[in-house]
């Protein structure tokens, strides 16, 4: 049966004879053999923050100037990159997405979707087979086997759809790490020593140890129940939803995110005031003035929270390794079906996905850990990725490990609604304000609320 979640897609994509190129054959627009159509004026661009486009204007050589708002990026051959961006959170952004591929068919050149974004929580969604609004990227040229041969295995399986065909490409691999307090390092430890901090969060059981320590000390280990459901979530066995179905299986891991949750909370490991992530009192607990000891993030929540938020000096922090193998993000860059750019596009993502002289740049300027193997394993016994953020450290000697070991949970284009609204319907349970069976039954009612096919909710026995 079809996801009614993609019918729309498949509605804008009905007619993808007619959207590989509206001034020439599939075959030339796409960059394949044979003449090349007339490119466009403008390429459009959506995405739900500046990321993207901070490393595109670092790093792609034909970009002229930027305007002032940050909203038009201009190239050397007159073409302009229009940045269309929606907020991430409730979906928003993924619903002004939707209604543009809607419309794509039918919208003026000026006006068509050249290029996308997406996150591992929704990239299934889009590189859909049956949905086909993301290009192979064959059909731009690009040949994943020998183009982009050095990238993490689990980025191109993650960007790929159900037949192995793989429909866009990433410059970054987010493997996660345990970042730290150095201060509270010392006064509960002795030691702030990464290797000596590693041996104490290696494991979950090591860890529930450790925050006695902590909270001997007056210190909370994490600050957020939030803070560890990543590390579960990344590694379920089963996607949220089976390719066809119409029922969410809630996988045992999360189970025991749940019961872990409730655990470490009424233990008092965690700060009960703070309630989910990115939101003021989660931005407060990376501050000076906080009690808690460690963050899980991968490179970009180093860069995009806790750098931002932390008000001391350079060198409080440090990263190591964390007691369980997660990834967290990634943003998946995609060429959409109907491009009248495909000679830009594919330059575009090869420059940003496969040019390791640009891969590495983007990591000294911005401490992304990018997608190069080989690129990321000289980086590790590298001193010139050291970051001044870190005291000096060089982050890339820990990430390197555990980008090797990622192996990418079964996705399905539920992951966002389901990864978001199960937090959100046990906060109330793990804060005592409703019981575990009224959590379950709040989470079944919004998640067929956000989703109106979904049919059913299963737990685990």
């Amino acid at each position: 049966m079809k996801k009614r979640l993609i019918a729309g897609l498949l509605a804008a994509a009905s007619l993808t004879a007619l959207f590989a190129g509206c001034n020439g054959s599939s075959e030339g627009a796409a960059g394949g053999s044979g003449d090349t159509a007339a490119e466009g004026k403008v390429i459009n661009i959506y995405s739900w923050n500046d990321e993207f486009r901070t490393r595109l204007e670092d790093v792609y050589p034909e970009v002229e100037s930027t305007s002032d708002d940050g909203t038009v990026t201009y190239l050397k051959d007159g073409t302009e990159i229009h940045w269309v961006i929606n907020p991430n959170q409730d979906g928003v952004y993924q619903q002004k997405l939707d209604e543009a591929l809607r419309n794509q068919a039918s919208a003026s050149a000026d006006d068509k979707i050249d290029i996308f974004l997406s996150e591992t929580d929704y990239v299934y969604k889009y590189t859909d087979a049956e949905a086909d609004v993301a290009m192979p990227l064959t059909d731009l040229g690009i040949d994943p086997d020998t183009d982009l041969a050095d990238q993490y295995p689990f980025t191109k399986t993650t960007a790929s759809d159900q037949n192995g065909v793989q429909r866009g490409a990433t410059w970054q691999c987010c493997p996660g790490l345990l970042v730290y307090r150095r201060d509270i390092a010392k006064d509960v430890f002795g030691t702030d020593d990464p290797t000596a901090v590693g041996e104490k969060v290696k494991d979950w059981d090591t860890l529930k140890q450790t925050a006695e320590e902590l909270k001997a000390k007056g210190y909370f280990t994490f600050a957020s129940y939030a803070d560890t459901f990543r590390l579960y979530g990344n590694n379920i066995s089963q996607p949220w939803v089976a390719d066809g179905e119409t029922t969410v299986k809630v996988d045992p891991l999360i189970m025991d995110w749940i019961e872990s949750s409730k655990e470490w909370l009424d233990a008092g490991y965690l700060d009960k005031t703070v309630k989910g992530q990115f939101n003021d009192d989660w931005n407060k607990a990376m501050g000076s003035n906080s009690k808690v000891f460690a963050f899980l993030l991968p490179p970009w929540g180093i860069d995009f929270t806790l750098a931002p938020n932390w008000d001391g000096e350079d060198g409080a922090w440090a990263v190591t390794n964390p007691p369980m193998t997660y990834n967290w993000g990634g943003s998946y860059i995609h060429a959409c079906v109907g491009t009248d750019n495909p000679q830009h596009v594919k330059d575009i993502i090869l420059s940003l996905t496969a040019d390791q002289d640009n891969l590495i740049k983007i990591s000294k300027d911005y401490q992304d850990f990018t997608n190069t193997v080989s690129g990321m394993e000289e980086a590790a016994g590298d001193d010139s990725f050291a970051s001044s953020f870190l005291g000096g450290q060089n982050a890339y000697a820990y990430y390197a490990p555990v980008a090797e070991d990622i192996q990418i949970a079964p996705l399905s284009a539920y992951d966002q609604g389901c990864v978001e609204l199960i937090q959100n319907s046990f906060s109330d349970y793990f804060q005592g304000n409703v019981d575990f069976d009224r959590a379950k039954e709040n989470f079944e009612t919004a998640i067929k609320e956000r989703y109106p096919e979904i049919t059913d909710v299963q737990w685990p026995e």
